[in-house]
């Protein structure tokens, strides 16, 4: 069946050109965007699963995917768990959306291991997997569409060193110690400290599962344990709001330097107030078309690059409105 709707996908495209196409997937009622069963369109099926769908974040990936699936006319659904700390629920996704026999499959992954029997079946079955967000630990994928977290979070540490006078105690919270974005963003941040500011502890690493609440909680306890700490790294927008929220409710606004990661309304405001110092944007549009156009590309056989380095930049108070970083931020 694959092989039959694809056939028609090269005019298909084309005739796009003449005609305005929908996004390609229509709202559900399951916590996410559905066009298609996966049972017996003529357009190809691309399920796109998500970390989660609790984040504004995951809601611009899902715009881009919607984006790339009308003008690159194919049907995709797009779902995640209620938060990222539901693997079990994820892989349940997972194992549905292979059922379903889609041509291709799009595939943030909570935990860099625990899918990988199952992206075993997928090229079993000859179903291109294209990783977004988070790689696997795993040769299956055909590509990742992804930031350079390494990259991404060495910067955020570059700046908090230059924030705090290249000396004191941070701390940091996390997401997750599963996932390849959590994994990446806790390294990415500690060894640009560790190697190139010897005179910066980094004095306490916790992990919220990107739940605002607890990191609020984990960052009151360590700032509790740590007067004088002088900075903190949230890696994720519900680390990064958690983080706010203890510094804030600690009553050390001012004391203490936030840096954050992606946005979303509360980081935003906290940036123009001078609560937040910065933090880095992805660009979570281009993400999800980038991982659609991917896999549309897999099914034509076109060779991919092993990654897909989809950018990411530093912004605070005097670039945020910047015609460069407004269109990768997000309410």
């Amino acid at each position: 069946m694959r092989s039959r709707r694809f056939a028609a996908l090269g005019a298909m495209v084309l005739a796009l050109a003449a005609c305005a196409g929908g996004s390609g997937a229509s709202p559900s009622a399951a916590g996410g965007s559905a066009a298609a069963s996966g049972a017996g369109g003529d357009k190809p099926y691309i399920p796109v699963i998500s970390k989660g769908f609790q984040h504004q974040f995951w809601q611009a990936v899902r715009l881009g995917a919607e984006k790339a699936a009308g003008e690159l006319n194919v049907e995709i659904t797009f779902e995640g768990p209620e938060n990222e700390t539901q693997v079990d629920k994820q892989i349940e996704m997972l194992t549905a959306a292979l059922d379903k026999k889609p041509d291709a499959i799009c595939y943030a992954a909570l935990d860099s291991k625990a899918a990988v029997p199952l992206l075993e079946r997928a090229k079993s079955e000859n179903i291109p997997v294209v990783g977004f967000d988070s790689g696997v630990d795993s040769d299956i994928p055909v590509t990742t569409a992804a930031t350079d977290n390494l990259a991404a979070a060495g910067e955020a540490a570059k700046r908090m060193a230059d924030l705090i006078g290249d000396a004191g105690e941070v701390a940091v919270i996390a997401h997750d110690q599963t996932s390849r974005t959590g994994i990446d963003r806790v390294k990415g941040f500690t060894d640009e400290i560790t190697k190139n500011h010897p005179n910066i502890t980094i004095v306490d690493t916790q992990y919220g599962g990107g739940d605002q609440l607890k990191s609020t909680d984990l960052a009151k306890t360590i700032l509790q344990a740590h007067p004088n700490l002088k900075g903190m790294f949230g890696a994720n927008e519900g680390s990064a709001i958690g983080v706010l929220n203890g510094v804030k409710e600690s009553g050390k606004e001012g004391d203490v330097i936030v840096v954050g990661y992606d946005s979303g309304k509360q980081q935003m405001d906290a940036i123009r107030s001078g609560v937040m110092a910065g933090a880095i944007t992805q660009d979570p549009i281009g993400i999800g078309y980038k991982c659609v156009e991917a896999a549309v590309k897999a099914l034509k056989g076109e060779t991919l690059p092993p990654a897909i380095d989809t950018g990411f930049h530093w912004y605070d108070k005097t670039n945020i409105d910047a015609d460069d970083i407004k269109p990768l931020l997000y309410e």
